[in-house]
């Protein structure tokens, strides 16, 4: 007979342990133990399943050398959506998980609708759902314009029936909204629990690549911002897509933090409407939309998101500290790395931030984590503290070594021509950076230097 057994489970890598813990011996986290029960089974029934899995485990025969082994050329299906397809890297890939993460009202069920529209007009898709009855999943479909024939629904939270359908009836595409409400009825413990999505997500895996069907599964995050769950259901899935944006803000950025099957590095860009996402093709218009002109503290960066280059505004905001400690605020940028730039600017170029405030502010959601942000940064910091207004049509790009020297940056050529298709006249590179650049190429100035002096020279000669 199953008998009950209470373990402690790490929240953010899945370490179990007979008894609670402050910290995690495994990750080193503080106070993410929780309480849950799962079934033991006695030791025949072990026993049994032990000698079963150790009939069934010849798998002699079924090895194959990698030559041996065809790839069909339709394994990537298109979505609808190009900007969905560039962060899954040329589309949905036969036979894998995709985990699709975001805050509540983000959009994430709206896509997947969405996509489901034009997908079912090739393919048989299965929108299972453990939040809405399919009445409310219906009238949805209808505010988004979604009637497909070949899209079918299901709501149900018993796992282990989704996948016996799934088995039975073979659809090419399975959406799962959402891990979170899933649950195996053998798991003693909740639904959305460690053990309950863990275990579900392996079971989904496990169909996904047996039976080649793509599976989309909608995971909910918690209050750090992470995908709810423990970090082992990330390792588990092929891909792990998130949804980015503020919920009173109209963009909407998806980005791949995994992706066996392409680029981590690209980005998808869309717009929340009335009838849904819209795609945003020109992604630097859409972030340097209401810019302001003729004002202090203000430069617009170049920044490589994948195979992309993005124009966007960056904001700097330096004001007398009513502190005894001025603050340090970095909103899109990182902020140990804006303190570094402070430091440089402080000891390189002779400028004082001491007993000023500093807030950093990247506009229209997006996260610059490429070194090529630093210039950009520091001229804004620089124009904030001087009240200079930088030139409206003067973009820069370069990282900031120690010694205040610009290092290179990669793919130039692209970010000069994205600055010179917006519209923009002068363009600061790091010197490094004209190593095969044909500058009568372009018909924007470009301005290479080496240090950061220079560049303010050039912000101070306009």
């Amino acid at each position: 007979m199953a008998k009950v057994k209470t373990v402690f489970i790490c929240s953010e890598c899945g370490y179990e342990s007979a008894k609670w813990n402050g910290k995690c011996p495994q990750c080193g986290e503080w106070n993410t133990f929780t309480e849950e029960e799962t079934v033991a089974r006695s030791s025949s029934q072990q026993a049994q399943r032990e000698a079963s899995k150790r009939r069934s485990a010849n798998l002699a025969d079924k090895i194959t050398a990698i030559d041996g082994i065809e790839t069909e050329d339709d394994v990537r299906y298109s979505t609808g959506l190009r900007e969905l397809d560039r962060v899954l890297g040329g589309g949905l890939v036969k036979g894998s998980l995709v985990l699709l993460g975001g805050e509540p009202g983000i959009g994430k069920s709206t896509l997947l609708l969405q996509i489901c529209n034009f997908m079912g007009d090739d393919h048989t898709i299965l929108y299972v759902s453990g939040e809405e009855s399919m009445r409310q999943i219906k009238i949805r479909a209808e505010r988004l314009g979604v009637d497909s024939e070949n899209l079918y629904l299901l709501s149900s939270t018993d796992a282990e029936a989704v996948n016996d359908a799934i088995i039975s009836e073979k659809p090419e595409i399975v959406i799962i909204d959402s891990i979170q409400t899933m649950c195996i009825r053998d798991l003693t413990s909740s639904a959305g629990s460690i053990t309950q999505v863990r275990e579900c997500t392996n079971m989904f895996m496990r169909t996904a690549k047996s039976e080649e069907i793509p599976i989309f599964i909608v995971g909910h995050v918690n209050k750090d911002g992470a995908i709810a769950g423990p970090k082992v259901m990330e390792h588990i899935v092929d891909a792990v897509l998130f949804f980015e944006g503020e919920r009173n803000l109209s963009y909407r950025i998806l980005r791949a933090v995994k992706n066996r099957y392409g680029s981590t590095n690209e980005i998808g860009v869309f717009e929340m409407l009335d009838k849904g996402l819209e795609e945003v093709e020109n992604a630097s218009a859409m972030l340097l939309s209401g810019r302001p002109l003729n004002v202090s503290g203000n430069c617009v960066a170049c920044v490589m998101e994948g195979s992309r280059p993005v124009l966007t505004e960056v904001q700097a905001l330096v004001t007398k500290s009513g502190f005894p400690s001025p603050r340090r605020m970095s909103t899109g940028f990182d902020y140990n790395r804006m303190n570094i730039i402070i430091a440089v600017l402080e000891k390189r170029a002779g400028l004082f931030f001491g007993t000023l405030d500093v807030y950093i502010n990247i506009v229209g959601g997006l996260r610059l984590e490429e070194p090529a942000a630093d210039l950009p940064v520091a001229l804004a910091l620089y124009s904030g503290l001087m009240d200079r207004p930088i030139n409206d049509r003067l973009t820069a790009m370069g990282e900031i070594g120690l010694g205040g020297e610009l290092r290179a940056v990669g793919q130039a050529a692209k970010r000069i021509r994205e600055a010179e298709r917006m519209g923009f006249e002068k363009c600061i590179i790091p010197k490094q950076s004209l190593r095969g650049i044909d500058l009568s190429a372009f018909s924007i100035e470009v301005i290479p230097v080496s240090n950061v002096k220079q560049a303010f020279d050039v912000i101070n000669n306009g």
